[in-house]
This record gives structure tokens, sequence and C-alpha cells, in this order.
């Protein structure tokens, strides 16, 4: 099942960015999805999860408040909004899709069922 992945780019500090990620093929209705990144040099890291049903969502601390990620259940597709972008969000985002509820991602265990390709976002000073 192919995550496609959009909406990445380069923008200044402070701007914002919007991401997509749709399921094309079979579509991922009972699946929990999300979004991991990771910059040159170091391991890859959570950034945030969100139910099927879009009602439960986890975020790392280090994008709480800025980040926002919705989700067209209808679809299988979810946005993150990223606002107040810094040059430490720079990273290349990976969408993943798994059936563990969004809480279960965020340990080292995490796998994912499903990923995209990544997406490069580039935040300059």
């Amino acid at each position: 099942v192919p995550l496609v992945e959009s909406g990445g780019g380069s923008v200044q500090a402070g701007g914002s960015l919007r991401l997509s990620c749709a399921a094309s093929g079979r579509p991922l209705t009972t699946f929990a999805m999300g979004w991991f990144r990771q910059a040159p040099g170091k391991d890859r890291e959570f950034v945030v999860a969100i139910s099927w049903n879009g009602a439960l969502t986890e975020y790392a601390d280090s994008v709480k408040g800025r980040f926002t990620v919705s989700r067209n259940v209808a679809e299988t597709t979810i946005y993150l909004d990223m606002n107040g972008l810094k040059p430490e969000d720079t990273a290349v985002y990976f969408c993943a899709a798994d059936d563990l509820a969004p809480r279960f991602w965020l340990g080292p265990a995490f796998q994912g069922d499903y990923w995209g390709q990544g997406i490069q976002v580039t935040v300059s000073a």
C-alpha cells in the first residue's frame, strides 16, 4: 500500500507548510496514520500520530502547539499543518500507517506497517 506524501519544500523560520499523505490502492480506513522525521546524522524521530477516526492524537513535545494533524477519514488522507517552523524542524518527513493506536507510536519498538518515501522540509534561519 503506497503512502504518497506531498507538500514539502523550503521556508524561512517562522513560516508555515502543509504536508499531506494519502494511501493509494487499499484504503487504510482502520489504521492510525502519522509522521516521523529524520534529520541528517540523526535517528528517526516521532512527530505525530492520529487514530483511524481522527479522535485520538499524539504529538512529540518538540512540535506541540506548532503542528496540527488532521484526517479525512473517507479518503484515508492525513494533513500536517506546520506553523512557527524552526531550523531544527529541517528533516525528511515520512508518513506511516499502522494498526496500533497513536499512544504506541512513541516507543522505540514502533516499526510501522506502511511507510511513504519521505519528503524534504527545509527551514532556513
